[in-house]
């Protein structure tokens, strides 16, 4: 039996933006390897869930979801579903006889893309309530440790060990929202210097008080940034709610903020 349901696995998929095909049995004539209706997700990793009969027939099923995804257009311009019949000896190879249907939908998955530089208190409980979102959570952070710390077994959330966070920026998507948490005024401004000067994303802030965005913007500027660019730098980040001092209530205030900001895109 399956750990999760088919609309669980689903969701999870979707909701980190990965691309999938779902593949429903539709029919049979003569000998089958399993009852119409069954259905099996795949990924381009392969088989995620579920199953169509197994053996040669599902493995030609899982080979040509992977075709689909690879050939597929890009996000936003789905295909639309396909009905195949194949004969189990000439198609499939298998020396019993009769057909199958195949019933092949694509799947896009959500494109909203949350990037949290910084792996510690506030941050581990910021990443969790974005999980519980429809979008793909990166956090990215150089101590081992705090990124251990952090959710396990989720496709929706990667987690990048690097030596230079400013550097990792190029990896990552432009039109992403951006959260910066790092150890301090001297690891986030590195980031944001980065981000800045390769674009605009839709949300960028920075953890800290009224003084320290003051700061924040004082530098970009001295460092070349535009004072457009700057000024869209949110610092304090989050919905203003009283007595913000509790990891879990920040999280939550920024989580909000990425929410309106994301509606008012």
């Amino acid at each position: 039996m399956e750990a999760v349901s088919f609309f669980e696995k689903a969701s999870e998929l979707e909701s980190a933006g990965i691309p999938f095909v779902v593949v429903t049995l539709a029919g049979t004539r003569g000998h089958a390897p399993q009852d119409p209706g069954a259905k099996a997700i795949v990924s381009k990793d392969g088989l995620e869930w579920g199953t169509v009969g197994g053996g040669k027939v599902e493995a030609k099923a899982i080979s040509y979801s992977r075709e689909i995804l690879n050939l597929a257009p890009a996000a936003g311009d789905n295909p639309g579903p396909e009905l195949l019949t194949w004969n189990l000896q000439r198609d499939v190879g298998m020396s019993c006889g009769g057909e199958v249907s195949f019933l092949f939908e694509r799947f896009v998955g959500s494109t909203w893309t949350i990037v949290v530089f910084g792996a510690g208190h506030v941050a581990q409980m910021l990443v969790r309530q974005l999980l519980m979102l429809r979008a793909k959570v990166i956090c990215v952070d150089t101590r081992p440790e705090w990124l251990d710390r952090m959710p396990k077994d989720s496709k929706k959330l990667k987690k990048v060990l690097t030596e230079n966070l400013a550097g990792s920026v190029a990896d990552f998507p432009e039109d992403a929202s951006y959260v910066v948490m790092t150890r301090g005024h001297a690891t986030d401004l590195p980031v944001l210097e980065a981000l800045l000067k390769r674009g605009t994303p839709p949300y960028v802030g920075a953890i800290g008080s009224k003084v320290k965005g003051i700061k924040i913007r004082k530098d970009l500027g001295d460092l070349g940034i535009s004072p457009e660019r700057v000024a869209n730098v949110r610092c304090p980040m989050g919905i203003d709610i009283d007595n913000r001092n509790d990891p879990a209530e920040i999280g939550i205030s920024i989580a909000a903020e990425l929410i309106r900001a994301r509606g008012h895109g």
